[in-house]
């Protein structure tokens, strides 16, 4: 969601947990649409090593069975 904010919290370490890949689909006039996100867990995203902030562009990637999320290059 943009606009939130998520301030990372440096005591605790929390780089792993269980997300959620989830569709949306969305009407647009006579046309349904779907749309994918990814549910990163809270204290994952909190954790003060996160790599992104809210807003940022990232790059996704399939290589073999992983996907991949970087920051996009601006």
């Amino acid at each position: 969601m943009l606009g939130m904010l998520v301030r990372p919290n440096k005591v605790t370490k929390m780089r792993k947990g269980i997300g959620k890949f989830v569709n949306h689909p969305t009407r647009t006039g006579k046309k349904l649409y779907d749309k994918f996100y990814i549910y990163v867990p809270t204290q994952v995203a909190k954790d003060g090593t996160f790599p992104f902030k809210d807003g940022d562009e990232v790059e996704v990637e399939i290589k073999d069975e992983t996907l991949i999320i970087k920051k996009a290059k601006s």
